[in-house]
Parts: C-alpha cells; sequence; structure tokens
C-alpha cells in the first residue's frame, strides 16, 4: 500500500474553506483582516502538512506541527480582538486540545534524548529506557489515534472556515470595522509594544520566579518570537537587522527557558514511570545547569531591554502587496 502524502489532510481541508485569493506577502499597509488570513493559513497549512508525519511517529514531523500549532495560536492572540467572536472560544479550546495530545509525546521524545545524552552506564540506560521507551508508544498510540478522530476532522474543517469566514469577518459594528481596517503596522507595532513591555517587566524577576511563573514567562516570550517572525516580511533595511538582533536574544531567552521547562517536565513525567526507580528523576535535578540557564536568559532580557522598542517605521512603510 502506497504511503499516504503528508499534504492529504491539507487537500482535503482546503475546498471547504472557499479560499479567497490573498497576497503572497505582507505589508505594513494591508489591513489587519487581509493580514491575519495570510498568516493563520501559512501556519495552519503547515500543522497540516505534518499530519502523516506526526502518525507516523516521525519527532521531527512532531516538532515542526507543535511550532506550527504554537504559531498558529500566537496569530489568534496577535489579531485579537479583531477575531474575538462567538466561534473562537470553540476554535480555541479545539488547539488547545490539539496541542494537548501532541505536548505528552514531544516531551516524552525530549526527556529520551536527554536520558541518553546524559547515560554513562550503558546497562543502566537500557533498563531506564524500556520503561520510557513503553511510555512513549502508549502515548504516540492515543496521538495517533486522536489525530485520525473525527475530533480532528471537525477541527480542521471548523478552523479553515472560521479563518476564511467566521463571524469576526462580517461583524458590522463600528469598532468591527475600524479593526478590520486598521493597517497592519499600526496594530503590530501597538501589540509589540505591549507585549514587549509585559516581557521585560516580568523577566526582571526571572531569578525568583518559581517553576510555574518561568513557564508562563517562557510563553510570553513565545509569543513575542514567533509574532516578530511572522511578520517578516514587513522588516526591510535596517529594521530587518534590528528584527534579528531582537530575535536573538528573544531565541537565546527562549532556549534557556526550554530547557527548564523540559527538566521540569522530565521530572513529572519519570515520577509517573513505572518500576523506573529514583534515579529517573534525579537526572533532570541538576541546581549547577539551572543556575547557567537563568544566567543566560537573564543576560539575553538585559540586552533586550537596552534595544530600542519597535516603531511603525520598523515596518517598511513603502512596501506594498503583492498580487
Amino acid at each position: 500500500m502506497a504511503r499516504p502524502s503528508t499534504t492529504s489532510t491539507s487537500a482535503r481541508a482546503v475546498p471547504s474553506a472557499r479560499r479567497s485569493a490573498l497576497p503572497g506577502r505582507l505589508s505594513s499597509g494591508m489591513a489587519c483582516d487581509t493580514a491575519f488570513r495570510i498568516i493563520a493559513r501559512r501556519h495552519f497549512d503547515a500543522v497540516l502538512a505534518q499530519h502523516d508525519g506526526t502518525c507516523r511517529g516521525d519527532p521531527d514531523a512532531l516538532h515542526q506541527i507543535r511550532i506550527a500549532l504554537t504559531h498558529l495560536r500566537t496569530a489568534i492572540r496577535f489579531f485579537s480582538p479583531m477575531v474575538d467572536d462567538t466561534l473562537r472560544p470553540q476554535v480555541w479550546a479545539e488547539l488547545k486540545w490539539l496541542n494537548s495530545q501532541l505536548g505528552m509525546v514531544r516531551d516524552l521524545d525530549v526527556a529520551i534524548e536527554r536520558v541518553v545524552a546524559e547515560s554513562a552506564d550503558e546497562l543502566a540506560v537500557i533498563a531506564e529506557l524500556q520503561h520510557w521507551d513503553e511510555k512513549r508508544a502508549e502515548s504516540h498510540r492515543l496521538l495517533a489515534r486522536a489525530l485520525q478522530s473525527s475530533r480532528f476532522r471537525r477541527l480542521v474543517e471548523q478552523t479553515s472556515a472560521w479563518i476564511e469566514s467566521g463571524p469576526w469577518s462580517t461583524r458590522r459594528s463600528k469598532e468591527a470595522i475600524r479593526w478590520r481596517r486598521t493597517s497592519l503596522a499600526n496594530h503590530a507595532t501597538a501589540r509589540l509594544t505591549v507585549w514587549e513591555k509585559t516581557l521585560l517587566k516580568k523577566a526582571r524577576k526571572l531569578s525568583k520566579l518559581d517553576v510555574e511563573k518561568r513557564h508562563k514567562l517562557r510563553l510570553l516570550n513565545k509569543r513575542m518570537t514567533y509574532s516578530v517572525e511572522s511578520l517578516s516580511d514587513l522588516f526591510a533595511d535596517g529594521a530587518a537587522a534590528k528584527q534579528k538582533s531582537i530575535l536573538k536574544q528573544l531565541r537565546k531567552a527562549q532556549k534557556s527557558l526550554g530547557q527548564l521547562n523540559d527538566d521540569a517536565r522530565g521530572r513529572v513525567l519519570a515520577a509517573s514511570l513505572d518500576r523506573a526507580g529514583p534515579e529517573a528523576g534525579i537526572r533532570f535535578l541538576d541546581r549547577k545547569r539551572e543556575k547557567k540557564l537563568l544566567r543566560t536568559a537573564s543576560a539575553a532580557y538585559r540586552k533586550l531591554d537596552k534595544a530600542r522598542p519597535f516603531r511603525s517605521s520598523d515596518l517598511a512603510p513603502n512596501a506594498e502587496p503583492e498580487d
């Protein structure tokens, strides 16, 4: 039997969504409703493109589908309240459900990589890895079932239709029309400014944050990073250099916070393993490593704090949308 194409799910979803023609790139003067559709389509299509690979158990496909899904959810947040209509809570809940299905397997993949990388005693690690692999196999079976379920198919249909023509796109109130017609540059500048301010304010207390609050900071960092990445079409010349500099610091902080979060998740997962022994959790508890990661993240935030905030002039003011 031939292996299914990685785009088969995407291909089935497109006709029912009745997609309208859109420019191939973003531009600063573009209306927010058009910009949202372009960005959301890109990331949702990326989710669907990795569907079959994830079902087959490909760890890279799983990683990429999670990134694309987080990008999509960030885009929805970025264009709130424009898209905050009656269907958004349902769409959001289903995307959150999908993220939770993907998250367990990805957390196990990361934990297993850590076990393999840090194990010097091959005989000991073989016994421990058996427990990890059993849990990973069980979690992947549940994930594959979810991705092939009628619930997932409904998610695809509903999300595609909502992006294209949800109630947000036709509301006739003055405020709704104003949100849709606002230029992308003006909205993006205001949004990035607020998010950056919030991120840096919380980051100043990084050393005092517990695991849960540190996780929330990581999510704020990711939201900022993915938003700047999604707007890459708008940055040109000197602004492109500024974008790269800001992304460099955001990614440094993101990597460190991500590793800290992986350690916390690893301890939780280790505790859930049957017969793995107490050493399974100890492996993810390293105070020296924790301090080093916190220092790296703090240094990145200090450099980010010194950078000038985004201005509307950074977002390629003379760019025009392509046909």
